[in-house]
């Protein structure tokens, strides 16, 4: 079983930047692609960043390109989500999740492992 933990989620004032990490443990030799995802509340939840095991393909939602950037370290088994230029919209429940899968994936039904979360709300 692989666990993965979210940490760095907080209250931040709009323009404001926040870097999000999730940590995994357990059986982290059979991660490969891991992802970002969000839930706002009442809405579905919805893809935020993918990176491949080697971060050579990444993947990001429209709504945040350019602003958010997801990276990896690879030997700490950590993902990293950078956010930068908040917005109130990106108040969401924040889940980093993984999957034994090559390639990098937009979809939360390819993803075998879940975090708990971590709250990021963005003050206007």
């Amino acid at each position: 079983q692989v666990q993965l933990v979210e940490s760095g989620g907080r209250l931040v004032q709009a323009g404001g930047s926040l870097r999000l990490s999730c940590s995994a443990s357990g059986r982290t030799g059979s991660i490969y692609a891991m992802g970002w995802f969000r839930q706002a509340p009442g809405k579905v939840r919805e893809f935020v960043a993918a990176s491949s095991w080697n971060g050579d393909t990444i993947y990001y939602a429209d709504s945040v390109k350019g602003r958010f950037t997801i990276s990896r370290d690879i030997y700490e088994n950590t993902v990293y989500l950078q956010m930068n230029t908040l917005k109130p919209e990106d108040t969401a429940v924040y889940y980093c999740a993984a999957t034994p899968r090559y390639g990098a994936y937009v979809t939360a039904r390819e993803y075998n492992y879940w975090g708990q979360g971590t709250q990021v709300t963005v003050s206007s």
